[in-house]
């Protein structure tokens, strides 16, 4: 399969990309490279730099590439980055996923993944969480990730546009040849061990009132490399005529 990776040159992206090459398929990458890592892209791997919003760029390479599915992760993912400028997040979240979804109708393009977020559901009122639990964010991001599923049921139906969303939790991990890189480092495990090996000086835990024995947050954590291969199974279920939906 040709599969067009949005944001493959991302922490989760570039591990994913190096899946889909594994299990055979055919891969292209497209990123404006503001949050990834041109390096993280293998050479042999064509590599398109553009933005989601250039619709006619995006529609253009992907009927010359041919093409037949789409992985999408080229959206904004830092939670307080969308609350203190949630109109970068409804732009590039909502206004430039909509703008990959008319490429992929102008070019014909019918099977999409796209790399949502247990951020949709908001404060759960039971764990663990189910499908088809409320979906109530509570932050900018998680509004923007919603916005762009509700956008995928309504394209289905009009366009025939079959899709999975992935709505998982905290990724984690690195891989052989890829590692987390980001800037600036907010994920939680890389921080620990900045503390540890001395790189900062202290770790701040939020919170004393959760439901947990200390009262501190208890978070789920998903390996990259399982992550990616969720991508990749949600790819091929979808392409092989599986119905629409979230996991």
């Amino acid at each position: 399969m040709r599969v067009l990776v949005a944001g493959g040159a991302g922490y989760i992206g570039s591990v994913t990309v190096a899946h889909l090459l594994e299990c055979g398929h055919e891969v292209v990458v497209l990123d404006n490279l503001s949050r990834g890592h041109r390096d993280a892209v293998p050479r042999e791997v064509p590599f398109i730099e553009a933005d989601l919003a250039d619709t006619s760029k995006v529609s253009q390479s992907m009927s010359e590439r041919r093409i037949e599915a789409v992985v999408h992760l080229a959206a904004f993912a830092l939670v307080g980055e969308s609350v203190t400028d949630p109109g970068l997040y409804y732009r590039n979240n909502v206004t430039g996923g909509l703008s990959l979804l008319d490429a992929m109708t102008r070019s014909g393009v019918r099977h999409l993944v796209f790399s949502s977020t247990c951020a949709v559901y908001g404060e759960p009122a039971r764990v663990p969480l189910v499908e088809t639990d409320p979906l109530e964010p509570t932050n900018p991001y998680g509004e923007t990730k919603l916005a762009f599923e509700r956008a995928l049921r309504t394209y289905h139906r009009a366009y025939g546009l079959t899709f999975v969303s992935l709505r998982y939790f905290n990724a984690a991990g690195a891989t052989a040849k890829h590692q987390e890189r980001h800037n600036p480092e907010t994920h939680l495990i890389p921080i620990v061990l900045e503390a540890a090996a001395g790189v900062r000086p202290h770790v701040t835990i939020f919170g004393t009132d959760y439901q947990t024995p200390d009262g501190t947050c208890v978070r789920d954590y998903i390996h990259v490399a399982d992550l990616a291969t969720a991508h990749v199974a949600a790819l091929e279920y979808v392409r092989g005529g599986g119905e629409p939906g979230v996991f």
